[in-house]
């Protein structure tokens, strides 16, 4: 039988994080297990190949509001260790980043295989053992000792354990931490997309409107919104679906969703203004700003006012139904669509078994927990990879000074 000080299971981004923090604090015998045949493939994905590494927001409570679920819980941590310490981290080992304009932080390269050399490389150089193919099947605790049987029947044996095996898709991917005693809070998708079976939306997909207010399953969101093929996208929905992610779930996708389309404006008097100042103009072909022209010409429509109306000609009652129909767009959401191929899901690890000082479990002595297996997620890449480098590196820390004393 095989053994290690330390066993990391899942060589995803908080494994990584995580083992070579704790090798380069002093723990010998470190030992990342992954399942698949390569490491660190959601890096690869994230940020569309690029990698968002992490969000430009250097203080820990502002931070923390990025987190739907886990904000509470991670103030704490991103004190100790936040997206300045990892611009630094990353610096010190030859990857220098950018920002965005909308904060994100990628690095100079744009490219993702920067991040993963980058983590291989430095978990090499600190004597982490690197083992693919190598997923773990079941794990006990006894006297101290953990013992870890691979799925080619291996057995393990380590004096301390972090689990880091990511979002929890299907409940089966947390059955370690339950096999040990730990409860696992349902997983639900979390940023998504919506889906809308309604004809006029669908053809106006490509436009873009900011801002708008976007109301459903008892939350307000406001931000830019996104017509697609399928029904509409962009930050404000996100958010409304990571916010949401729960209650919407439990609508199994369907609610209405109500849109304020001029949020800033007073609508009424725009209007009483336009009947004033263009009584001959068609209503259809005059817009308010910022709405689009297609945009406005189907809300119109979707008022009930016909296409010859002239402004003069409008009456108080079709003029109440566009003013209602502009602030209070109600769309039934027929479904979801992913994020593309980065899956976020909010569910996992319940935050109440965890000490969040080191990441260990409140349950078993000498286990951790890091990154999306806990019950944390964010509403963009950057802040879910921030959760992993902090978690990571909190347990990592802790780990090494256990080892230490042992």
């Amino acid at each position: 039988m095989s053994q290690s000080r330390v066993a990391i299971i899942g060589g995803g981004a908080a494994g990584f994080f995580a083992a070579i923090t704790c090798a380069e604090a002093g723990a010998a015998n470190v030992t990342i297990l992954e399942k698949s045949p390569r490491f660190l493939s959601k890096v690869k994905i994230s940020g569309g190949g690029r990698c968002n590494v992490t969000h430009a927001c250097f203080d820990a409570r502002e931070l923390a509001k990025h987190y739907p679920r886990g904000q509470r819980e991670l103030i704490g941590p991103l004190k100790g260790f936040q997206p300045e310490d990892t611009v630094e981290w990353f610096r010190k080992r030859g990857v220098e980043m950018y920002t965005m304009d909308d904060g994100c932080l990628f690095p100079m390269s744009d490219s993702s295989q920067t991040v993963i050399d980058c983590f291989v490389q430095s978990a090499q150089a600190a004597g982490v053992k690197l083992r693919a193919n190598a997923g773990v099947e079941a794990i006990s605790h006894d006297d101290g000792v953990f013992t870890l049987t691979l799925a080619s029947g291996e057995a393990l044996q380590a004096e301390q354990v972090l689990i880091a095996t990511g979002g929890c898709r299907v409940p089966a991917m947390g059955a370690l931490a339950v096999s040990l005693g730990h409860t696992l809070e349902p997983p639900v998708p979390s940023l998504f997309t919506f889906h809308l079976d309604v004809p006029w939306v669908r053809e106006l997909a490509g436009i873009v409107v900011e801002p708008v207010e976007a109301s459903g399953v008892g939350l307000s969101e406001t931000g830019i919104l996104l017509f697609t093929h399928w029904g509409v996208s962009g930050p404000v929905v996100l958010r409304l679906s990571a916010w949401g992610a729960r209650k919407i779930a439990e609508a199994d996708y369907h609610f209405p969703l109500t849109i304020n389309w001029l949020p800033e404006a007073d609508v009424a008097a725009e209007l009483a203004a336009r009947r004033e100042s263009s009584p001959a103009k068609l209503v259809v072909n005059t817009p308010i700003a910022p709405l689009q022209a297609r945009l406005w010409e189907a809300l119109v429509i979707a008022a009930g006012i016909p296409r010859e109306t002239r402004w003069s000609e409008l009456s108080k009652a079709q003029q109440y139904a566009l003013v209602q129909q502009l602030i209070r767009t109600e769309l039934p959401v027929s479904g979801k669509t992913m994020n593309k191929d980065e899956f976020v899901t909010c569910g996992g690890v319940r935050l109440s078994e965890v000490d969040f000082k080191t990441m260990q479990s409140r349950i078993v002595p000498g286990l951790y927990f890091a990154g999306e297996l806990l019950d944390i997620d964010g509403i963009t890449g950057g802040f879910n990879f921030q959760c992993c480098w902090t978690t990571g590196w909190l347990a990592g820390n802790a780990m090494a000074e256990r080892a230490g004393a042992e």
